[in-house]
C-alpha cells in the first residue's frame, strides 16, 4: 500500500531523471559490482533489480550474461533505462507493489534504493516473494546520518543557518542506516543468513558539476530545500559549500568525496 511518504518520493522525482543520470548515478556506479556480486549474478541468472535509475547496474547485469528483468517507480527514469539497455525488461510500479509470481527469480538488487520506500518491511517481504527458494538478495543504502558525498549540501544548508523545513518528511528508512539495524530489517522480513558489509570508496567530480547537479538540480531533499530559496540566500550556500569543499580538494581541481555505503545480502 503506498503512504505519504511513497507520494512525496514520487513527486521529488519527477523530472529529475537526466539530472540523476548525470550526477549521482555516476556515484552509486561504484557499488554495481559488488552488488551484483554479493546477489551472485553470473550468465544465466534470472534477476529482477529494483529501482533500476539509468540502467547501470542492470547493464553490468546484462554484461555478465544475467536475464534482466527491471523496475522503477519513475516513468521517465525507466524510460532512461530503456534507451541506454536496448531491449531491456523494465516495468513501473511502485514497492511494496510488483507484477511477478511468486519465486519468478534467481536473484533481486536493489541499488540505494530500500532507504526511498515508505515501507521497508513490507517491500522487503514483497522481495522474498518473488525469489524462488535459496535465491539471493542484495540491497545497499547510505549509511546514516549522511556525510561526504551525500552530505556535502546538507552542511552548506546548515553552516548558512538555513532550517530544515518541517513538512519535509523523514525517511522512514532513516532508522536502519547502520549496519546491524539494516541487517535485522531483513533478516526480520524472513530471508536467511543476513548480513551487511561496510562499502566506502571516494567520489571525484568538480565541485561546481557537484554543486549544479547536486543542489541546484533540485535532485533529492537538499537539492528542494535549496530550490525553495532566495537568490541570495542560495549565495550564501553556496560560499558555505566552497569553503566545506577545500576540505576534499584535489590537486587536479576536483573534490575527492568519501561515500559511505552498506551492502546488506542474504538468502530466500
Amino acid at each position: 500500500m503506498a503512504t505519504d511518504f511513497d507520494a512525496y518520493e514520487r513527486d521529488l522525482w519527477a523530472g529529475r531523471a537526466s539530472a540523476y543520470e548525470r550526477g549521482f548515478a555516476r556515484l552509486t556506479r561504484h557499488t554495481a559490482g559488488p552488488l551484483l556480486d554479493a546477489a551472485g549474478v553470473t550468465g544465466g541468472t534470472r534477476l529482477l533489480e529494483v529501482g533500476v535509475g539509468s540502467g547501470v547496474v542492470a547493464a553490468e547485469a546484462v554484461r555478465r550474461g544475467a536475464h534482466v528483468t527491471a523496475l522503477d517507480a519513475d516513468p521517465e527514469m525507466a524510460a532512461t533505462a530503456r534507451r541506454n539497455i536496448p531491449g531491456l525488461d523494465v516495468h513501473v510500479a511502485v514497492l511494496p507493489e510488483t507484477p511477478f509470481p511468486d519465486a519468478s527469480f534467481d536473484a533481486v538488487v536493489g541499488n540505494f534504493v530500500i532507504n526511498h520506500v515508505g515501507d521497508p518491511h513490507t517491500a522487503l517481504k514483497e522481495l522474498r516473494r518473488v525469489l524462488r527458494p535459496t535465491g539471493r538478495l542484495a540491497l545497499t543504502c547510505w549509511e546514516m546520518p549522511g556525510s561526504g558525498a551525500l552530505g556535502l549540501v546538507r552542511e552548506a544548508l546548515d553552516a548558512a543557518g538555513v532550517p530544515w523545513p518541517d513538512d519535509l518528511p523523514t525517511p522512514p528508512f532513516m532508522e536502519y542506516g547502520r549496519a546491524e539495524p539494516f541487517r535485522a530489517l531483513v533478516a526480520g522480513a524472513g530471508f536467511a543468513d543476513a548480513a551487511v558489509d561496510p562499502v566506502t570508496w571516494h567520489h571525484t567530480v568538480d565541485p561546481e558539476e557537484w554543486w549544479e547537479l547536486g543542489a541546484l538540480a533540485r535532485v533529492g531533499a537538499n537539492g528542494v530545500v535549496v530550490g525553495r530559496q532566495t537568490p541570495e540566500t542560495v549565495a550564501r550556500v553556496k560560499a558555505e559549500y566552497d569553503r566545506l569543499a577545500r576540505r576534499y580538494a584535489t590537486p587536479d581541481g576536483g573534490i575527492a568525496l568519501p561515500a559511505h555505503a552498506l551492502l546488506a545480502h542474504a538468502t530466500r
